[in-house]
């Protein structure tokens, strides 16, 4: 039979098993890219592109490269700017990726050290030592390495007993950390859990196609999850965390440790991100605006009552029209804030970045919902309220 937090430690306060968010942390990289820059940089690279094959452009053996522009970009998307880990070589029509030096084994990876940077502020704000938080959890789109697991890493930077691991669910990795180190409170299994989410999509990112070359941007979050029997007098109690995923093509990366098993492939477009975008606008909004409606029914919550909404920073038209689904009319953005326009989109660390720059100013007793969607599909909810 396992031991429960409450049975190690019999002189602590008595745990209630019920969740909430303590804090949060944000790390934010110092460079930055706007839309102008992106787009002169994609028009060079368009232009050396459409000289270098002029031949087979008019021969018809090849369709010419278009310009992108600032704003196609702001109508598709509402992105503005995004904040990068390497700006220059992105920005460079000859390498249009991000370049990044490898470190040794004996240095702290470069996922780990931002994870880290955003976990301490998350821990400072809550007033918590490390050493009072039982596990860590690496939630993140994409892992700069397969093993030893960035959570175990990023533990042991920061001095945590206990126990680490990695999961990927694309952008609903951290929704889906946070209802997992929620559930660990539920069960008595751990009364302190950071859910870490460095996301360097950057890295990722086919800089070079027009239809999604202006997406990402870098970031690293982080969460902390507590029973609320030691958590700080100000924190968001958990009311209700849900998941679903349903399975579809129209987001996908094909890259992985088997690509060099079919050497003919390697370096192809689809080892990046890709997807259908008009396709995923069309079936993820209705689903994940059901989704959020059912839960607040199952808690006998009027969705229109829902004080603020922070949605998963991808398409400022798809939040707009979730939004509405939810409250019933089109939310202002005080009800459904924003940081998509400055950070684009940062995967699972979008709806965090709004909650830890949107939350301060609400009231006790107020409630609010985290939500995030992506590939799969995946989508996470967790509905909150405001500590009195």
């Amino acid at each position: 039979m396992q031991q429960t937090v409450s049975e190690k430690a019999p002189n602590a306060r008595p745990l209630t098993g019920r969740p909430v968010i303590s804090a949060t942390g944000l790390f934010t990289p110092e460079e930055s890219i706007s839309n102008e820059e992106l787009v002169a940089s994609f028009n060079e690279y368009a232009d050396r592109f459409n000289a270098t094959n002029a031949d087979a452009i008019d021969a018809g053996d090849i369709e010419p490269m278009p310009h992108s522009s600032v704003e196609f970009i702001e109508k598709a998307s509402g992105i503005k700017s995004r904040h990068v880990m390497s700006k220059a070589p992105i920005l460079d029509p000859e390498i249009m990726t991000p370049r990044i030096e490898d470190r040794s084994n004996d240095e702290m990876s470069l996922m780990a050290e931002i994870g880290v940077i955003a976990a301490k502020q998350a821990l400072e704000r809550a007033g918590r030592d490390a050493k009072d938080v039982d596990a860590v959890l690496c939630a993140a789109s994409n892992m700069q390495r397969p093993y030893p697991a960035m959570a175990i890493e990023i533990q042991q930077a920061l001095g945590i007993e206990g126990f680490g691991f990695d999961m990927n669910v694309a952008c609903s990795s951290a929704t889906f950390g946070i209802q997992t180190a929620a559930d660990y409170v539920r069960a008595g299994n751990a009364k302190s859990v950071l859910v870490v989410s460095p996301e360097i999509t950057s890295g990722h990112l086919n800089w070079r196609d027009r239809d999604s070359h202006f997406i990402f941007g870098d970031v690293a979050t982080a969460v902390l999850v507590e029973d609320a029997a030691i958590a700080p007098e100000q924190h968001w109690e958990i009311l209700s965390t849900k998941l679903k995923t349903v399975f579809s093509n129209n987001i996908r990366n094909n890259f992985g440790f088997l690509n060099r098993a079919h050497p003919e492939s390697i370096g192809e477009p689809d080892k990046l991100f890709v997807q259908e975008g008009r396709k995923v606008f069309k079936e993820v909004v209705p689903m994940v605006a059901e989704m959020i409606i059912e839960e607040a029914e199952k808690l006998q919550m009027d969705p229109a009552t829902l004080r603020r909404l922070w949605l998963h920073q991808a398409n400022a038209g798809m939040n707009r029209l979730i939004a509405q689904r939810v409250l019933g009319h089109e939310a202002n953005s005080d009800e459904s804030p924003t940081v998509l326009d400055t950070y684009g989109n940062t995967s699972s660390a979008g709806s965090i970045i709004a909650f830890h720059q949107h939350s301060d100013d609400l009231k006790a007793g107020d409630k609010g919902l985290i939500c995030s969607f992506g590939a799969g599909y995946s989508a996470g909810t967790v509905f909150v309220r405001k500590s009195a």
